[in-house]
C-alpha cells in the first residue's frame, strides 16, 4: 500500500511536469518544494529504467518513453483526483428518505410487484412504505399527505387530482364450468343479470363500475355476495354461490373456471398513477412514479406525460 501510495504521488509530479514544461511550476501548482517534485520524478525514473525527460536548464521535454507514460498517467491522475467529488455527486444522485404509496389488495396483489421488485433494487436506501387502502380511503390519505402515490383504478378524477393511466385490463364473466351461462355462445349483459352476481364490496370501484355498465343498460344486477379480494371471488364462484365479473389481470387459466370477454358492454378498466394536484415530490417519489412508468418526465416537479402511452392488456 505504501508503494502504491508513493507510486501515485510520483506520477502525480510527473503528469505536473509534464504539463506545465516545468518542474519548478509543477512544484509550484502541487504545494510543493522545487527538490520534493525532481526526488518523485528520479525515483519513478529509476523504477522504470527509463529516462522520462530531457533536461535543458530550466525547461524540460519528454522523452519517448515519457510520452508513452504520459499517455498512460494522465487518465489514471485525472481519476484518482476527481474520484471523491465523482462519488459525492454519484452518492447525492441516489435518492433516499421514504415515499408512501396507497392501493388495493388487487393492485398489490397483481399489478405493483414488478415495478415494486425493481424499485427496491434500484434504490435499497429508499424506505417504501405500501398502504393496502381502496377507492375512498386511498384518496383521503393521498389529499392528507399521508401518502405520496396512490396507484389503482379510477372511474372519475376528481378536480384536484391527477390519474395517469398506465396499464389497462379486459373485465371477464367468471362462472363454473357446469353453469348455464358457460353453455352459451353468444353471452348478453341482459342474460349476466338473471344469475346471482358475487362482486367486492360496494364502496370499491369496480362494484362502481359494474353497477354503472348495468344502469346504462337498464338493468339491475342481483348482487347476492360482497367480499374482497379477486381470488376469493373466485373461490366462491367455484362453490357456486354466484358468478363474477373480474378484471383480466386476476385470471391465470389454471382456475377450473369458465370465462368469457366482456368486451361488447365494459371498455378495458386502466389502472394507474393517482397524485394529489400541485403537490411537490420528492425525488423517492419521483423514482418510484418512473419506475412505474418510465415513459414519464419531470420538469423540476411538473409531471409530463408522453406523447403516446404504451399500455398492457391481458384477456
Amino acid at each position: 500500500m505504501r508503494y502504491k501510495h508513493n507510486l501515485l504521488q510520483q506520477l502525480r509530479g510527473f503528469c505536473q511536469a509534464a504539463r506545465a514544461g516545468s518542474i519548478s511550476k509543477a512544484a509550484e501548482r502541487l504545494a510543493l518544494s522545487q527538490p520534493s517534485v525532481s526526488l518523485q520524478i528520479q525515483a519513478l525514473e529509476r523504477a522504470l529504467g527509463v529516462r522520462l525527460f530531457e533536461r535543458n536548464g530550466p525547461h524540460i521535454r519528454l522523452t519517448g518513453d515519457g510520452e508513452t507514460l504520459w499517455e498512460l498517467a494522465r487518465p489514471l491522475v485525472k481519476g484518482m483526483d476527481e474520484l471523491a467529488d465523482d462519488f459525492a455527486q454519484r452518492r447525492d444522485s441516489i435518492p433516499r428518505g421514504s415515499v408512501s404509496v396507497a392501493a388495493g389488495g388487487s393492485t398489490l396483489q397483481y399489478i405493483l410487484p414488478p415495478t415494486i421488485e425493481r424499485f427496491v433494487r434500484e434504490f435499497p436506501r429508499v424506505d417504501l412504505r405500501l398502504h393496502n387502502v381502496t377507492g375512498r380511503a386511498g384518496l383521503a390519505l393521498l389529499r392528507a399527505g399521508e401518502v405520496d402515490v396512490a396507484v389503482g383504478p379510477m372511474l372519475e378524477a376528481p378536480t384536484d387530482i391527477l390519474f395517469h393511466p398506465v396499464v389497462s385490463y379486459e373485465p371477464m364473466l367468471v362462472t363454473r364450468p357446469d353453469h348455464p351461462l358457460a353453455a352459451r355462445k353468444r353471452i348478453t349483459l341482459k342474460d349476466v343479470a338473471r344469475h346471482p352476481l358475487i362482486l367486492p364490496p360496494r364502496e370499491q370501484s369496480t362494484f362502481r363500475f359494474v353497477e354503472m355498465v348495468f344502469s346504462e343498460h337498464s338493468l339491475a344486477p342481483d348482487v347476492r355476495l360482497e367480499i374482497g379480494g379477486y381470488e376469493v371471488i373466485k373461490t366462491y364462484v367455484k362453490l357456486g354461490l354466484g358468478i363474477s365479473i373480474v378484471m383480466s389481470h386476476c385470471l391465470s387459466g389454471d382456475e377450473g373456471l369458465f370465462t368469457a370477454p366482456l368486451r361488447r358492454y365494459f371498455r378495458p378498466r386502466s389502472y394507474g398513477l393517482v397524485l394529489a394536484k400541485g403537490r411537490p415530490l420528492s425525488t423517492a417519489a419521483k423514482r418510484f412514479i418512473l419506475s412505474m412508468c418510465p415513459d414519464l418526465e419531470f420538469v423540476g416537479s411538473r409531471l409530463l406525460a408522453p406523447s403516446k402511452t404504451k399500455r398492457n392488456r391481458r384477456g
